[in-house]
């Protein structure tokens, strides 16, 4: 009993690690909103990013219908910008 409560507790472990794992990625498209706040932008696609404090972004530049590109990171479901440059 002992060895199968330690093997399901090793198998639960071990999801939870691989739930928290991060993926890199990017991204181009349209800025389609801005959160009043500066912490997302939608883009018309329908995805959005989550603007960290760390993120080197541009948030003057930042409003609908502008074109952007964006390197991110995904945590939790979240895509997590590292960068985002304004290329139109």
């Amino acid at each position: 009993m002992k060895m199968l409560k330690a093997v399901a507790l090793g198998v639960l472990v071990a999801i939870l690690a691989v739930g928290t794992v991060a993926s890199a990625g990017e991204i181009k498209g349209k800025v389609q909103a801005v959160d009043p706040a500066g912490k997302s932008i939608t883009l018309d696609n329908g995805t959005t990013l989550m603007i960290p404090a760390s993120a080197k972004v541009d948030k003057k530049a930042l409003s609908p219908g502008a074109e952007v590109k964006a390197s991110y990171e995904e945590k939790n479901g979240m895509k997590m910008v590292q960068s985002l440059q304004v290329t139109k």
